[in-house]
């Protein structure tokens, strides 16, 4: 038997054919061809799977059990690529029932998720959403096809199976609470670089040394970090209650009145923003779905607008 990848698929079509009709006349009229043309791909068939595939009868031909499992078999793998096609041509934004799973950073599901939930409802009425963590499993299910979506720091390193695009550049800026006692008056690093530090945990990008350790070091400073965490409500809760100081995003104003933004002191333009990444599988770059929650994310993000 020839290896099945080799064989022709159009071989598969007209077997299917010859099965239902039981007639190499009547087959060769519905596919449109001679019935040369369906003797000869009798042949190749018997060739590829045997000489008893096919038994010659007076008025036609009797499939034998094998090319009835093949005819078969070849409905079964002709579904799912007529499904895609129909998803193509008839995708319905509107009418859309299916799950969505969008896994991101949770400071991003914190300080964005709600809003990325709204556009994606207004985009898709009857769909049901998943908003999720991005965790360390997160990155085997979105290659296994379980997460539709991800939003993610430029700085984590994914496999070129994921399709990446930028979806904002969030300016940096010091966060700490109101009417700091030395922030309000000067943001210069010989004036700050003794205060607590607070940071966002991001697991696999900043587990060791940061930049801002780095450069602190680089300034004869030493950076001392107070807080680590992966939640943005502990680190409000420890800001408004104390000195400590967040390098992040103006947008954590929105979440407390008790916090305030103020100038970086001077810091590499590099270090000055953060690269924010949307993608999805590269095998799904086509989609019309996965096209819409990525265009319905990144016009939420172009919309943004963040705090004074």
């Amino acid at each position: 038997m020839k290896e099945i990848r080799d064989l022709d698929l159009n071989l598969l079509k007209l077997l299917q054919v010859v099965v239902e009709t039981r007639n190499t006349h009547a087959a060769a009229e519905r596919l449109g061809i001679s019935q040369t043309s369906v003797s000869r791909g009798i042949t190749k068939l018997k060739e590829a799977f045997g000489d008893q595939l096919f038994i010659r009868k007076a008025h036609g031909v009797e499939p034998s059990e094998l090319a009835l499992k093949l005819a078969e078999a070849t409905d079964e793998m002709y579904r799912p690529l007529s499904k895609v096609i129909e998803s193509y041509q008839g995708f319905n934004p509107k009418e859309f029932g299916g799950e969505i799973t969008v896994c991101m950073h949770i400071y991003f599901l914190e300080l964005y998720g709600a809003g990325i939930f709204e556009a994606l409802k207004r985009a898709l009425p009857k769909a049901s959403f998943n908003l999720s963590v991005w965790q360390p499993n997160s990155l085997t299910d979105m290659l296994n096809g379980k997460i539709d979506y991800l939003i993610h720091f430029d700085g984590f390193k994914f496999p070129q199976d994921i399709y990446l695009n930028t979806l904002i550049d969030i300016d940096i800026c010091l966060v700490a609470r109101k009417a700091h006692p030395v922030l309000s008056h000067s943001s210069n690093l010989e004036d700050i670089h003794h205060l607590p530090l607070a940071r966002i945990a991001v697991d696999g990008i900043n587990t060791k040394r940061t930049p801002i350790e780095t450069y602190y070091q680089s300034r004869g400073y030493q950076a001392h970090y107070t807080l680590v965490t992966h939640s943005v409500r502990v680190l409000l809760a420890l800001l408004k209650q104390s000195d400590a100081v967040l390098y992040g995003s103006r947008f954590m104003k929105e979440l407390s009145d008790d916090v305030a933004t103020y100038p970086l002191p001077q810091l590499p333009n590099e270090m000055r923003k953060v690269q924010v990444n949307g993608g999805y599988l590269q095998t799904k770059r086509d989609y019309p779905l996965n096209q819409l929650i990525h265009e319905t994310i990144r016009r939420y993000f172009d919309d943004v607008i963040l705090p004074e």
